[in-house]
């Protein structure tokens, strides 16, 4: 089991710990995603996920908590404040992703197995051209994105370039380069959501 909290040995005031966030220690930023890690991961794995989405959950519950410390979005009130709203913003978003479509119940096929043998799929067809229209969406928006962002997602997704390989081109940080990839993402997911 890993030890909680150890980071207040080093960093006793979470001001200091603020102060270091802003500076982008890149140790300290380490540190805290790993001692943070594994509360949510159990969270996660006993409401139904996987390891991999408590990894996912837990980068992009981790980033925002960077990018409002950034901002000045986030004042600690106690000695364990910044553990704790790393936690509550992951558990928010993994909540957040069982009440998405994804997790809603699915039907039993049987349920629409007399469609399958008198009635053409119609209803195949109207998704197939629905997600043709949200592909388009995307297209269209990701030339507005920048070309720095369609760079960047373009190599990481199309190329499937290891994000190491990738900072080492940016001349970032890996930390740094996984912040831009999730700022151009969210940049685009924005973009897609408001032409809807």
């Amino acid at each position: 089991m890993h030890k909680k909290d150890t980071l207040t040995k080093n960093y006793s005031e979470q001001e200091e710990l603020i102060k270091a966030i802003h500076n982008n220690n890149e140790l300290l930023l380490k540190k805290l995603y790993q001692d943070n890690y594994y509360k949510t991961e159990k969270y996660i794995l006993q409401n139904s996920g996987t390891l991999a989405e408590a990894k996912d959950i837990y980068q992009e519950a981790f980033i925002a908590v960077w990018e409002n410390v950034q901002d000045n979005k986030f004042s600690p009130k106690n000695s364990t404040a910044l553990n704790g709203y790393i936690y509550t913003i992951a558990k928010n978003k993994w909540l957040d992703q069982l009440k998405s479509t994804y997790f809603k119940k699915t039907h039993k096929l049987d349920k629409y197995d007399h469609k399958l043998k008198s009635e053409p799929d119609t209803e195949f067809e109207e998704n197939e051209l629905e997600q043709d229209s949200k592909i388009n969406k995307v297209v269209v928006q990701f030339k507005a994105i920048g070309k720095e962002c369609q760079q960047l997602l373009t190599v990481f997704y199309y190329d499937n370039k290891p994000l190491k390989e990738i900072a080492a081109k940016l001349k970032l940080t890996e930390a740094s380069t996984r912040n831009k990839k999730y700022r151009c993402l969210e940049k685009l997911r924005a973009l897609v959501l408001k032409s809807n």
